[in-house]
């Protein structure tokens, strides 16, 4: 386990069962991380398996972007624990293919779209029923900034699927909340992962500049962050922890922006 940037609760979450989809990498594992570190039992789920062996780790090795990958995923976390009580949505994916939204057919929208929107889908309607009879639980839908800020590259996809995610979750909020179920979504901005860390060395080597150049040219393609950098995993997993906790037991139906100031605010 690496080193943790910020205090917690050690016992915060204890009792409470997790389960974090995209869990091996980025925002995923760094929330894994922090739930562990409060005490809840953590099942994850991802195409790859997590490079370190955590026996204290539930792990289920899935495509979620198939209702065959769901399915498993359900029947082992309902085997092992009968339900869970935080569902964090994290899975996020799509393929940059060169040239405008056009390059993209029939296959490539349904793939995004069943990665970036069904698979949430698919997930919540399977443990809802639980927590709604508990009358109790939390539901985190992890989009990004994109579907507020699209580009019209190949992109535009994954920006839609995280569009139509949104208008999904604030109905869902509305359906639930008074069985007790709290959902809420967390819009990220440009989170240097693993994954963000070698697209910007992806840019530097075919452009021919240094890494802090191409990371600036990502920056400036944003419109800039403000804050002046980009974000980091554990912020984005805090706020994930804080909205799944009993302190934002009033929270519910939001999509809270993370990304240092990328999107102008309108007064």
């Amino acid at each position: 386990m690496t080193a943790y940037p910020f205090s917690f609760l050690p016992q915060e979450f204890k009792g409470k069962r997790v389960l974090i989809t995209g869990g091996t990498k980025g925002i995923g594992a760094a929330t894994v991380q922090r739930f562990q570190m409060s005490g809840a039992s953590v099942a994850a789920t991802a195409r790859t398996s997590p490079t370190k062996n955590d026996p204290s780790l539930l792990f289920v090795k899935a495509d979620l972007g198939t209702t065959s990958g769901v399915a498993q995923v359900v029947e082992r976390v309902v085997r092992e624990w009968g339900g869970i009580d935080i569902l964090v949505n994290n899975l996020g994916a799509t393929d940059t293919k060169p040239g405008g939204f056009e390059a993209l057919n029939d296959e490539d929208w349904q793939h995004v779209l069943n990665v970036n929107l069904l698979a949430a889908v698919r997930l919540d309607r399977a443990f809802l029923r639980g927590m709604i009879e508990r009358k109790t639980g939390v539901i985190v839908h992890i989009a990004s900034v994109a579907h507020r800020l699209p580009f019209s590259n190949s992109t535009l996809a994954y920006a839609s699927a995280k569009g139509a995610l949104s208008t999904y979750s604030k109905g869902l909020a509305k359906g639930v909340a008074a069985q007790g179920v709290r959902v809420v979504m967390i819009s990220p901005g440009f989170i240097e992962t693993s994954g963000a860390h070698g697209m910007i060395m992806d840019i530097s080597r075919s452009a021919g500049v240094s890494e802090e150049a191409a990371r600036q040219r990502i920056l400036e393609m944003l419109g800039g962050i403000p804050v002046g950098r980009p974000g980091r995993a554990e912020e984005v997993a805090e706020l994930i922890a804080f909205l799944s906790s009993d302190r934002a037991a009033f929270i519910s139906g939001v999509d809270y922006v993370i990304d240092g100031g990328t999107i102008p605010t309108v007064g």
